[in-house]
């Protein structure tokens, strides 16, 4: 009977009664998951091709349209991470695979939202037949085609990124493919991958109004949520229910913000490599409220455990990398060229097949005019660009340095950043007929809005993890001013600037698909771009000019990339590196 006594065990039994945190966490815990399971069973209901789903513009119904909205996001980007995940680790790590990913990334991040939708929708409608589930399966992947790219490109920067030294830290150790990634890749890059989830999630609910509300066709599939509710809005005129629709949107932005982002930004604080803390640290209430629990603290080290476990996973995981040096210099130059002929005859290939396709169905003077539309959309995002640039980078870089202001700023800028540039078209179309402004001109601030935060969220990242030690140097010595910044902030930065911008670049062209063309009610403006064409063409149901449209905006992005984005890519992961 003295054992039982034992402080030892009377203290590890005490660890599996809960207390009254464990009940409050749990009663949390089991409202969402009750929550989530309503939503999921909404998802699956019986729905029929042609079937008018109504939306009503009463407040009473927008919480249960904001979960859904939520649901569909939290959904995409889940898979947004796990592609995150496979396709960035695997084009940093391989070169012959970079060459092929990054640019389909590329072209992928160019192709309007609607491009997918209308395609997908059929396809996912023929595989879930009589089931909501089809036009739900086609709005999340819409969804994620908004957030997907943003996160690989940014994760993929900083896995090409990690200092040397941490590199010859897990050659020392040991370490397999499998234990670096989960030890050093993803414990580095955690600080610029939440914000470009951060960043990906209000992408979200700017191309949600689009995913929600689906034109196929003159054939409209509007799904509950509030991206429906806003385009409902738009077309009946209601500047209450998009006041309603704001108010909503404030909400759940705050929400998912304490419940999800800021326990997220306060827990991987522990991955930042620094010598010096901080004076602060980032608090989430609903960590403290974890961290007083009692069993759910026990559970939480056996899921630890068994995590460990898995990352060491001894006979098959856990061995070293080897290092093959068969083949000589020589050898790999040959299969470099062969590799890049290879994909040089594909291209080659495609652009003829494209050519010849085209020419038979759309006539060359037609062609000629796609070209220019493209042309002039991309003065505007060149436009757009150098304001960003011009406007965000500074501020960027204030917030990142100082982490109490971006605690405060986080939901602030998410808010902002989820703001659908939809509901400005009236104010917009108002403004435009009343002072008889150029339409030309006047839809680029409506591009900016929506993707400028592609620039600020990855800027923030960069200045956020600049080395501390380094700062205080430079405090030490005086260094202020332009020298401050040539010497130590540009170049901190300047990898995480350059993935903001290409992202920035890409969501511009996505986004003259929605702010090309306004409309408030029955008034409808036009700008003269390929943004409009495209759209004009998806209404009509005209498939093969949206093709062509397409296509030609894939050409532009890569013109673009290949001639300034990826020349200052490889600058930046070769010079300007704070190793």
């Amino acid at each position: 009977m003295s054992f039982l006594r034992n402080p030892f065990m009377t203290a590890y039994k005490a660890r599996l009664y809960p207390n009254i945190w464990d009940i409050i966490a749990l009663l949390f815990a089991l409202g969402l998951i009750a929550l989530l399971a309503w939503d999921a069973k909404q998802m699956s209901a019986p729905y029929h091709l042609g079937q008018v789903i109504p939306i009503s513009l009463e407040p009473r119904y927008l919480p249960g349209y904001a979960l859904r909205t939520v649901l569909r996001m939290l959904i995409a980007l889940f898979f947004s991470l796990l592609f995150t995940f496979i396709f960035g680790t695997w084009a940093a790590k391989n070169k012959r695979a970079g060459r092929i990913i990054i640019p389909i990334i590329d072209i992928c991040q160019s192709i309007p939202i609607l491009g997918f939708l209308s395609v997908a929708i059929v396809g996912f409608i023929s595989l879930f037949p009589n089931s909501m589930l089809g036009p739900e399966c086609a709005a999340i992947l819409a969804i994620f085609t908004s957030q997907a790219w943003n996160m690989t490109l940014g994760f993929y920067q900083t896995v090409r990124s990690v200092p040397i030294e941490l590199r010859e830290a897990a050659d020392m150790f040991h370490l397999s493919a499998w234990q670096r990634f989960w030890r050093i890749d993803v414990p580095f890059s955690m600080p610029g991958l939440l914000w470009n989830m951060m960043m990906s999630m209000s992408a979200g609910w700017f191309f949600v109004v689009a995913a929600e509300a689906v034109s196929v066709s003159n054939q409209q599939i509007l799904l509950p949520g509030i991206g429906s509710y806003i385009a409902h809005a738009i077309q009946v005129m209601d500047t209450h229910a998009i006041v309603y629709a704001i108010l909503a949107m404030f909400i759940v932005i705050l929400l998912y913000d304490q419940f999800l982002f800021r326990p997220i930004v306060t827990w991987a604080e522990k991955f930042k490599a620094e010598q010096i803390g901080r004076e602060r640290e980032p608090s989430s209430w609903l960590i403290d409220i974890l961290l007083r629990t009692r069993m759910l603290r026990s559970f939480g080290t056996v899921i630890n455990n068994l995590f460990d476990n898995i990352v060491n996973f001894s006979w098959f995981l856990s061995k070293p990398q080897k290092e093959f040096h068969v083949h000589s210099e020589q050898h790999e130059r040959v299969m470099n060229i062969l590799w890049n002929v290879v994909l040089a005859v594909i291209l080659l290939g495609m652009v003829i097949y494209s050519i010849y396709f085209i020419e038979s169905h759309i006539p060359l003077s037609s062609i000629g005019h796609i070209f220019f539309l493209g042309l002039m959309t991309a003065i505007r995002v060149l436009v757009l660009i150098v304001v960003c640039s011009l406007l965000w980078v500074p501020i960027g870089v204030w917030i990142g340095l100082r982490p109490n202001v971006a605690h405060i700023v986080q939901p602030i800028v998410q808010f902002l950043a989820a703001f659908p540039v939809n509901l400005l078209y009236p104010l917009v179309v108002i403004l435009i007929l009343k002072y008889n402004l150029s339409v030309e001109i006047w839809v680029t601030p409506l591009m900016i809005l929506g993707v400028q935060w592609y620039v600020l969220f990855n800027v923030i990242a960069g200045a956020s993890v600049l080395p501390k030690d380094l700062l205080q140097v430079t405090d030490s010595f005086f260094v202020t001013g332009w020298l401050r910044w040539r010497k130590l902030i540009l170049p901190g930065i300047f990898p995480y600037y350059i993935t903001g911008a290409i992202t920035a670049a890409g969501g511009a062209w996505n986004a003259s698909i929605a702010a090309e063309i306004i409309q408030w009610g029955k008034t409808k403006l036009s700008a003269t771009g390929l943004g409009a064409y495209i759209t004009e063409s998806i209404d009509k149901g005209d498939f093969l000019h949206m093709a062509v449209g397409i296509a030609v905006m894939c050409i532009f992005v890569l013109i673009f990339n290949r001639l300034i984005w990826r020349p200052l890519y490889v600058i930046a992961e070769s010079r300007y590196q704070l190793d």
